[in-house]
């Protein structure tokens, strides 16, 4: 396993080749972008936006590469996501954690503009690093996923990061099991809405053995199970199930209105 100051160093070096890797910068429509050399990369963000909200892919693919080559932490960033979502372009997750990659170089200070495609980036690398890429150069590296987590959960605040670094202080993935820790995390996504979290935090609550704890974590899998994406349902529904199986029938009230309160009112 590499350390990770091995694993930054070769981020470093997949930034620095990154649009080298990616090819080449297809021009832009000269219909559309007049004298793209007098433009800012900015602007042809902008108008790489423009095109996509039309529908026009791939012009604004062309205006995010122009846009991303000129160092704009936007069109990297937008790149990096279509990549990976195949919206545009064929999808190829190499090719979306180069970009990711590229993006996290940029020093941005929590609270200003660009903050929200750093914590995006850093949160992406992390679950690539976490499972790896099948047949590339990036392998699974758990213990470096779980220092991208804890930068995005902790400089940014971000819920998902903060989601993905309890669940693996959780499990002991990556290093030392902490459950006192992974609590703390999940708590903090928790009450951002964050219905995974939610869930997780309220199993161990309820496992805790401690009334006024299994009331809690009969709500907080209630709110989950309410608030959860369609692909979280399953998963969140079996431990609310199996809970409210084993719960009083006082307690299983007490948590519905409960629930009632932290989806009108959120957890405090």
């Amino acid at each position: 396993m590499r350390t990770s100051e091995q694993f930054a160093g070769s981020l470093l070096v997949g930034a620095l080749v990154l649009f080298g890797a990616v090819g080449p910068a297809a021009a832009l429509d000269e219909k559309a972008v007049v004298k793209q050399s007098e433009r800012s990369p900015w602007d042809v963000f902008r108008f790489g936006f423009s095109a996509y909200k039309k529908g026009k892919k791939e012009e604004a693919v062309e205006a995010y590469r122009y846009a991303a080559e000129n160092g704009q932490v936007g069109a990297r960033w937008k790149l990096a996501r279509m990549y990976a979502e195949g919206d545009g372009v064929t999808r190829n997750h190499y090719e979306a954690f180069k970009f990711f990659s590229a993006v996290i170089q940029h020093e941005v200070h929590p609270g200003s503009r660009d903050e929200t495609y750093i914590s995006d980036a850093l949160v992406a690398i992390g679950r690539y690093l976490k499972n790896g890429i099948p047949d590339t150069p990036v392998v699974a590296n758990p213990a470096a996923a779980q220092e991208y987590f804890m930068r995005a959960a902790a400089a940014y605040r971000n819920r998902e990061a903060q989601y993905e670094l309890g669940q693996m202080l959780l499990s002991g993935e990556g290093g030392t099991r902490n459950v006192q820790q992974a609590a703390r995390w999940l708590q903090l996504a928790a009450e951002k809405g964050h219905a995974g979290a939610q869930a997780t935090l309220g199993n161990l609550l309820f496992q805790s053995g401690n009334s006024e704890q299994i009331v809690l974590g009969l709500a907080l899998l209630t709110s989950a199970l309410e608030n959860a994406a369609p692909a979280d349902v399953p998963w969140i529904r079996d431990m609310q199930e199996q809970a409210f199986a084993l719960a009083g029938e006082a307690d299983r009230r007490t948590a519905i209105a409960l629930a009632d309160d932290i989806r009108e009112n959120g957890l405090k």
